[in-house]
């Protein structure tokens, strides 16, 4: 079992589990007990084999089960207040620089959702001004690289978030993007390195995006601030086809260059198919432009699953197949409360299951660790619940989770190297069959009109990588919902 996943990560693209609030909440409240209640969740409850509560923290490479150095935080979730101590955050807060990589989220959504409520378009609105101060001085003092606070174009469409947020138009969220840009550009000291955020929901309108935020990259125009690299969103993080066009057009325009713009990174990305096309990007761009790029890209899953109620038990990666990380519902039985049989034997044996693989978490329960609550036994709120879960029964199965999805992309990467292809990436009926061995030939060419009319040649092949967001490519050839997209059921 591999419990080393930093070692493990070699040259692939960086997948970033977007670390759940209620997840660090567990580690670091742990670490400051209550001088009356004492600690967060007595240290009986805890699985002796993880050594206590640390043994989650897999930011942590000495004290966890297992260690994996790069993730994602949203200032969205994070209470931005710096002279307070935020003992929930503290496995944020306190982690070693030099053993860890965090990208900071900007909070856009939230904005788009209209929970930041403001002006957005008014750069004197006094709410609006306070919290983007607020996200630059935290991305300052905690992130190592942070997104631009972008306003996804989107967020007119919903009536609510478009009067919490002033933004009515297309154009309104562009104004109000330029604003926090603007922002940043003169405000951030340079602590963390800053992505400029591509939106647009279709081909055209990432364009018009796309040419109006370039030059917050460009080090001729801003030659001491410029941004340091670009988030894909919108139909830019899941549509193949826009996505080798737009970084042809980054690197013609001289906005990828080695050591100013190193690092793309793709948002809500989870499908194992993009774990290895986007790593087979990165290794062609590497070899043919800039030898520092690196992308990265993130989910929530392995937390939401768990909220759920589902655990991840078995990666399939078969030559030929739909790749994927299963997830079903876990065991959840108030008569297993005392059970000491090993979780990942019990779940089998009782047939929740059909087969289950461990991780350097699972492998330590009980099922007990689990089903805590007997019948007649009261939850935190005096009640007798229907779940025989505690909220630490939560927090071990997200550990479990996050380890598996970590664990599938590397290990799709190595059987994507070892010559087994996922259905998705090749194509019988043109002539090149193979994703990888198309995408060299792109950048090899180091001519912008040749290597764009190369990428239109294909652009059959691109209509069939489905991405993880509805209407993928110009048409709506690949719609299918979002759920069959993320996950396969049993």
């Amino acid at each position: 079992m591999n419990k080393d996943l930093t070692q493990s990560q070699l040259d692939y693209a960086v997948f970033l589990p977007s670390i759940s609030t209620f997840y660090s909440t567990f580690i670091g409240k742990q670490r400051f007990p209550d001088p009356v209640k004492g600690h967060y969740v007595d240290p009986d409850r805890i699985p002796a084999g993880l050594n206590g509560m640390e043994g989650i923290n897999f930011l942590d490479p000495d004290k966890g089960v297992f260690n994996y150095g790069w993730a994602l935080y949203s200032a969205g979730h994070a209470n931005l207040d710096l002279t307070k101590t935020i003992e929930k955050e503290d496995m944020i807060r306190s982690r070693d620089r030099t053993s860890s990589w965090l990208l900071g989220d900007s909070g856009g959504f939230q904005i788009a959702k209209g929970l930041w409520e403001g002006d957005w378009k008014n750069p004197n609105c006094p709410k609006a001004a306070e919290k983007r101060r607020l996200v630059v001085d935290w991305m300052e003092k905690y992130m190592d690289y942070g997104m631009m606070l972008d306003i996804p174009t989107w967020t007119f469409q919903d009536p609510k978030a478009s009067k919490a947020s002033g933004i009515n138009s297309y154009q309104d969220a562009v104004t109000a993007t330029h604003i926090n840009a603007d922002y940043y550009l003169k405000n951030r000291k340079g602590n963390f390195k800053v992505l400029n955020v591509l939106q647009g929901s279709n081909h055209e309108d990432a364009e018009r995006w796309y040419e109006e935020f370039k030059d917050y990259c460009n080090p001729v125009k801003y030659p001491d601030n410029h941004f340091n690299g670009w988030a894909m969103g919108g139909q830019n993080m899941c549509d193949v086809h826009l996505i080798l066009k737009r970084i042809v057009t980054l690197i013609h325009d001289g906005l990828l260059e080695e050591g100013k713009q190193d690092v793309m990174h793709f948002l809500g990305t989870s499908k194992l198919e993009w774990a290895v096309l986007l790593t087979d990007i990165q290794r062609a761009v590497r070899k043919y432009h800039n030898k520092n790029f690196t992308i990265t890209y993130d989910c929530a899953s392995p937390f939401l699953a768990t909220a759920n109620g589902q655990i991840y038990h078995n990666i399939r990666i078969g030559d030929r197949n739909k790749w994927s990380y299963m997830m079903s519902p876990s065991i959840d039985d108030k008569k297993y409360a005392t059970d000491t049989r090993k979780f990942s034997e019990a779940i089998v044996q009782e047939g929740v299951l059909a087969d289950f693989e461990d991780s350097p978490v699972s492998e330590v329960c009980e099922v007990k660790d689990i089903c805590v609550y007997k019948p007649g036994d009261l939850n935190k709120n005096n009640k007798e619940g229907k779940t025989s879960w505690d909220s630490f029964s939560y927090a071990l199965q997200m550990a479990h989770n996050v380890w598996t999805h970590i664990e599938s992309t590397q290990r799709a990467n190595r059987e994507y190297d070892a010559g087994r292809f996922p259905n998705m990436l090749i194509d019988d009926e043109i002539q090149l069959t193979m994703f990888k061995e198309v995408i060299p030939r792109i950048f090899e060419l180091q001519d912008r009109e040749k290597s764009l009319a190369l990428i239109e040649d294909y652009t059959k092949f691109w209509m069939k990588v489905i991405g993880t967001r509805l209407n993928i490519g110009k048409k709506t050839v690949n719609a299918s919902t979002q759920f069959n997209n993320l996950f396969e059921e049993e």
